[in-house]
C-alpha cells in the first residue's frame, strides 16, 4: 500500500479545538492544570479525541509529519503545542498568517517531498481547494480530525496512487 511520505495537518478544528474559537481568538495567559488547557476567559483548548492515535500511527508507520496553520498569533499556538505536548512530533511547522499555498511551498521546499506524495487535512474549503490544485492529496475535516476519516484518506491516497500511472 503506497503511503504518503508527509502528512499536513492544519490546527483549529482539524487537530485542537479551542473553546468554539480560532487560536488567536483566546485571551492569554494560558492556564495548565491536571492534563487541562484554559485561556483566561476559562475556553478550554483541547485535542480532539482521536489525535494522539493518529499522531502515533504516523510515528508507527514512519510518516513525516507537520503544520500547516494561518493564524495571526502564531507564538499563541505554538505555546499552546507546547502545552499540548505534540511540538517534537512535528518535523516541520508552518505557523503563521498567510496563504495555504505559501506553507506549503515552504514544505515542499524544506522537505524535499513533492506535493504528490503529502496529504493534507484542513477544516476550509478553500484550503482544501488551493492545495488540492497544487496535487496535494487534501481532505476536508467536518468537525475535528477523527480516526475514521484519517483511515479512509489514507485508503484513498494509497488508491489514487495505485491509478496514477506516473
Amino acid at each position: 500500500m503506497s503511503v504518503p511520505r508527509l502528512i499536513v495537518f492544519d490546527l483549529d478544528f482539524t487537530l485542537w479545538d479551542c473553546g468554539g474559537v480560532w487560536c488567536d481568538c483566546l485571551c492569554p495567559p494560558f492556564r495548565v492544570q491536571e492534563q487541562r488547557i484554559e485561556d483566561a476567559t476559562g475556553r478550554l483548548v483541547r485535542l480532539y479525541d482521536d489525535v494522539h492515535a493518529i499522531l502515533k500511527h504516523c510515528d508507527d508507520q514512519v510518516i513525516s509529519i507537520a503544520l500547516a496553520s494561518r493564524t495571526e498569533q502564531p507564538g499563541w499556538a505554538r505555546e499552546l503545542l507546547t502545552h499540548l505536548e505534540i511540538t517534537e512530533r512535528f518535523a516541520y511547522a508552518e505557523i503563521y498568517p498567510s496563504s495555504k499555498l505559501r506553507h506549503f511551498a515552504a514544505l515542499q521546499q524544506a522537505s524535499g517531498i513533492a506535493y504528490e506524495d503529502m496529504l493534507f487535512f484542513d477544516d476550509e474549503m478553500r484550503n482544501i481547494d488551493e492545495v488540492g490544485g497544487l496535487g496535494v492529496t487534501s481532505v476536508f475535516v467536518r468537525e475535528g480530525l477523527t480516526a475514521e476519516l484519517f483511515h479512509a484518506s489514507l485508503n484513498r491516497f494509497a488508491e489514487h496512487r495505485r491509478c496514477d500511472p506516473a
